[in-house]
């Protein structure tokens, strides 16, 4: 398995809600969320997001997701979003699966777009988004073939929402785990040679072996020595390497990857406290909790009772 469907199968998105959005005129809105990713599909027409110093305009096939940030604004193209009005409690509430903006005005329909809005475990997501852009490419300008994938998934998400049938939430939420994987590997495929984001290190043929087996066997006793054989590299020239990407050493990385998933073990009151310091690679549960409690400042137990 390559190293970014080994890296995603840790990242789950929950949650998921959508709404149909049409906007008339001169619209604008602003939405203010956290611990959220959003996908835009913009079915006809088009329009432009501010999120911060960042401004994009989105067009008809395009698909967006806008991977970390709290608030953002959306508005009518050709115009400046000065007199958002805001969405938040209208997405909270989602009493209809649709929104209608500025309906009074005389001026024609200029845009019809789905909003798509994922809940995700922040400390498993953490790493992708310290690395990722606000606002990720435009899936259907990015390569031949892309908007023939986003087309039968707007179909998809359309039959679902006009349907109350069994498995609707999870169908719902695993579209979004698509999407999700559909815009990460387009980004990730598009990062120049020089750049340093550590996501070039799932492009490189000999990290993204070390890698995939630290996400696949985080309890295995790893070793730099360990870690260059399945890389197929020497274990200086491994470690330099993986420092120099990544940006931390090997096992740093391995260490904070296995905290992070005890850490959810733990939220979610699964095994024994004894049983995850055996699933994430540590010999004793002293040793575990030491570990844990020097990255939350709590002990494993007392990490658990939070989430009772």
């Amino acid at each position: 398995m390559d190293a970014l469907s080994v890296l995603l199968e840790d990242v789950q998105l929950f949650e998921t809600k959508y709404c149909y959005i049409k906007g008339f005129g001169d619209w604008s809105y602003t939405i203010n969320r956290q611990d959220t990713i959003l996908f835009y599909l913009v079915l006809s027409g088009s329009f432009c997001i501010n999120v911060g110093s960042e401004i994009r305009e989105a067009h008809t096939g395009d698909t967006i997701m806008i991977s970390n940030a709290y608030q953002h604004v959306c508005y009518a193209t050709g115009h400046d979003g000065s007199n958002a009005v805001p969405l938040d409690t209208e997405l909270v509430n989602y009493k209809d699966s649709s929104i209608v903006l500025n309906k009074e005005s005389n001026d024609a329909q200029n845009a019809s777009l789905i909003l798509i809005e994922c809940r995700y475990e922040r400390d498993m997501m953490q790493p992708l988004l310290t690395v990722l852009p606000t606002i990720l490419p435009e899936l259907s300008r990015m390569a031949d073939g892309r908007f023939d994938v986003i087309d039968v998934e707007v179909k998809l998400l359309t039959l679902e929402s006009e349907h109350e049938r069994m498995g609707k939430t999870a169908v719902i939420n695993h579209w979004a785990s698509i999407m999700m994987i559909e815009c990460l590997r387009t980004y990730v495929e598009s990062l120049p040679e020089a750049t340093d984001n550590w996501l070039m290190a799932l492009k490189d043929p000999y990290l993204a072996k070390a890698l995939a087996a630290m996400h696949d066997a985080p309890e295995r006793n790893w070793t730099i020595h360990k870690l260059a054989e399945v890389a197929g590299m020497s274990r200086s020239s491994f470690a330099q390497r993986f420092k120099d990407v990544v940006g931390v050493p090997p096992l740093t990385y391995l260490i904070d990857y296995r905290l992070r998933l005890s850490a959810r073990y733990l939220r979610r009151q699964q095994h024994s406290i004894s049983r995850i310091s055996e699933l994430v690679g540590y010999a004793s549960d002293s040793t575990f909790s030491q570990a844990f409690k020097r990255v939350y400042h709590v002990s494993p137990k007392a990490y658990r009772q939070q989430f009772q």
